[in-house]
Parts: C-alpha cells; sequence; structure tokens
C-alpha cells in the first residue's frame, strides 16, 4: 500500500484518539460544571485521571515489543476510545467520569506511542520525513473539531451527555474510515540495541524536559475553556478559545516542519517553542479576554510542534529505539500531566483559583527549556578545534 495513504490514516488515528478520546474533557468542563455534576476540584481530579491512565497505558506500551502486541494495542486503543466516548453519554457524576477518563488515558497513550513508532520509521523509509513530521498535526485538528462541535452544541442548547453521544458517532466514522489502512508492524520495528552512554543521558534529560512541559502546558489546556466560560459568563464566546487553540496547534506543527533539517536545529527549536508556552501561561494570568487569547496564541502554536521536536530529537539521540524512547518519553510528560490537574485542585482548593497554578506551570516551561542547554559541550567543541573559550565575546 502507498505509504501516504498509511500516513493519512495515522493523522487521521491520532486525530481521534487525541483529539476526541483524550482532549473532548476540556470543553465538557463548563458543561459539567453548570450541570452541577462536578466542581472545579473534582475537574482537577478527574483531568489527573485521565492523566495516569495516559501514564499506565504509555508504560506498558513501552513493553509491548512483538508486532502482534504493537497491533492489538493500536486497534484496542483506537475501539477504546470510541466506546468509553459512547458510554460516557450515560455517565453521571465525579465517579463514573473519573473511570472513563482513566480509561480513554490508556487507550489515547496507546495509539500515540504505537502511531509514533510506525509512521515515523514509514515516512523516513518513504523519503518522506517532512509528511511524518505533519502526523503530529492531527491531534491540533482533532481539537479544532472538537472545539467546533462544542460551539455548536452550546448554540442549539444541549447538554453535555449529546456532545458524548455526537463525538462517539464521529470518532467511529473515522475509526471505520481508517481501520484497514494503518501502519502494520515490521518485526525488525521493536528490536532495541544497546545505546551509548552519551544518548542514555540524553534521552533521561530529554524525559525530565518533556515531563516539566506536560506540567506547563497541561493546566491551559485543560482549563482554557472553564477560563474562557468564566471570563464571558457562558456565552457561545467563550466556545471559540478551545477550537482556535486546536488549529493553531496544526498550524505549529506545519511551520516547524518547514524548517531547515540543521545539526543541532531541533534543540533551538524546541527551547523556542517552550519559552513561547511559558509566555502565553503567564499570559493566561491577566483572566481578561485578550489575556487568553494571548494564551491560545502562545501556548496553542508550540503545543504539538514541541510534541513532534522531543520525538524528533529521541530519534537524533536512540534512532534504533523509536518504540522503546517513544513510550518512555510519553510517561515521562503523562507524569508531568498527572502532576498538572492535582496542582490545579490544591491551588483551586486553596486559593479558590488556578492563578498560582499557572505561575507553577509557566516556571515549569522556563526550566524545560533552560536544560536543554549544554555550555559545556560548546566550550569543549571549541577547545577541540583550537580556539580558547575566553577569545568569545
Amino acid at each position: 500500500m502507498n505509504p501516504l495513504t498509511r500516513l493519512i490514516a495515522s493523522f487521521i488515528a491520532l486525530m481521534m484518539a487525541m483529539g476526541i478520546g483524550r482532549f473532548a474533557l476540556t470543553p465538557q468542563l463548563p458543561h459539567l460544571l453548570s450541570e452541577g455534576q462536578i466542581d472545579l476540584t473534582g475537574a482537577g481530579l478527574i483531568a489527573a485521571a485521565n492523566y495516569f491512565g495516559y501514564f499506565v497505558g504509555a508504560v506498558d506500551a513501552m513493553f509491548s515489543r512483538r508486532p502482534e502486541q504493537v497491533r492489538r494495542r493500536l486497534l484496542g486503543g483506537l475501539w477504546l476510545c470510541v466506546l468509553l466516548t459512547f458510554a460516557s453519554f450515560w455517565a453521571n457524576g465525579f465517579w463514573a467520569h473519573l473511570l472513563l477518563r482513566f480509561g480513554t488515558g490508556v487507550a489515547s497513550a496507546w495509539v500515540l506511542v504505537m502511531i509514533t513508532a510506525l509512521s515515523q520509521p514509514l515516512a523516513a523509509a518513504a523519503g518522506r520525513p517532512r509528511l511524518g513530521a505533519l502526523v503530529f498535526a492531527g491531534p491540533g485538528l482533532g481539537i479544532f473539531l472538537t472545539g467546533l462541535l462544542a460551539l455548536g452544541s452550546n448554540l442549539l442548547g444541549q447538554t453535555s451527555a449529546t456532545l458524548w453521544l455526537v463525538y462517539g458517532v464521529v470518532g467511529l466514522l473515522m475509526l471505520l474510515g481508517i481501520v484497514g489502512l494503518l501502519p502494520q508492524p515490521q518485526v525488525n520495528l521493536t528490536t532495541t540495541t544497546n545505546l551509548v552512554s552519551t544518548g542514555n543521558q540524553g534521552i533521561g534529560r530529554l524525559g525530565a524536559v518533556y515531563g516539566l512541559y506536560g506540567l506547563g502546558y497541561i493546566i491551559p489546556a485543560t482549563f482554557l475553556s472553564q477560563m474562557a466560560n468564566a471570563q464571558f459568563h457562558g456565552q457561545w464566546q467563550a466556545d471559540l478559545f478551545w477550537p482556535c487553540f486546536g488549529l493553531a496547534a496544526a498550524t505549529g506543527v506545519v511551520l516547524v516542519s518547514l524548517r531547515r533539517q540543521a545539526t543541532g536545529a531541533t534543540r533551538h527549536w524546541l527551547i523556542a517553542t517552550l519559552w513561547l508556552q511559558a509566555a502565553g501561561v503567564f499570559a493566561c494570568l491577566l483572566g481578561n479576554g485578550p489575556g487568553l487569547a494571548l494564551g491560545v496564541i502562545l501556548c496553542g502554536t508550540p503545543f504539538l510542534a514541541c510534541m513532534q521536536l522531543v520525538m524528533q530529537r529521541s530519534r537524533e539521540l536512540a534512532p534504533h529505539a523509536t518504540q522503546r524512547n517513544a513510550g518512555l518519553l510519553t510517561a515521562c510528560f503523562a507524569v508531568g500531566q498527572l502532576a498538572g490537574p492535582l496542582l490545579a485542585a490544591l491551588s483551586s482548593h486553596f486559593s479558590g483559583g488556578l492563578q498560582p497554578a499557572l505561575v507553577i506551570a509557566g516556571s515549569g516551561l522556563l526550566l524545560a527549556g533552560g536544560l536543554l542547554f549544554s555550555p559545556l559541550r560548546a566550550v569543549q567543541a571549541l577547545c577541540a578545534n583550537g580556539v580558547e573559550p575566553t577569545a568569545q565575546r
């Protein structure tokens, strides 16, 4: 089958599993809160359950090495995202939503890790690495789609239950369209090799960066719709922020995929995306319409581009351990995400708002960018070339 067809199927798989299975909770939060099903502290705990499930799924995917295991988790994750979204139609109250979001977290992590491990080598082998990068725009368009559906639901005065049903139908149609077109795992796909010590060290640092990124972005990504809803008092304008976030995220992936492929460029772009998101998180502290709009642009545009750059950086450090490192990094990411909603719940409980959590989130993103600097390596390279460090101005 044409590799392009399989890459498009991978794109749609992430669009459904992440946009609907994973991030559908964000535009639903204002509905669940207004219907009295949960409070803001409960919303943070439900989001944390979703990200704990994401962690469990990522760890499990990391150790799924045989082709049949990869295939089973990919298809199982896709079907679970659809079925659990349908099940959310009947959910009512804190515990039901918590258990369902845990399940979708596991399922979406399976899909992300497996699609990453299957699509990126496929794109490289076909000589289309840019198309492989564009696969990561799928979640952005998925978020855009769920946001538009939430906007339409709000304008029609529908309940959260109806919107879950709509999400389930759309997810099912997308899955049926791609189920026979997805990339196939190869026998040698999951063969791992011993990495050199520098590669291991690099992956360890990248894992720390990705964990801080998960902590930093997840609070605005989870509560953006609720912050906008509070600012606009439940009017339809509040529902514009989430689809705009998704559209900005997809645009960011396209922009980053067009960059020049130069040595060291991935790390520099990654630093830029992390610090851009930090500025967006701090902009959300303003709490008004312009501040939230700035947060959408500065947080949304680099959101998926950062994910793409992390995965590319991991392939640069260890090209023969794609699936293992994708699972390891996704697990680190999930730990950060898990900490984010817990931090939001504590912030809401003790201060009555999200401001302290946003300050910590933005600071974490600044720290993540700082960890990617390697001044000692630069000095060593200068000395190896016969250049005295003191000659630098």
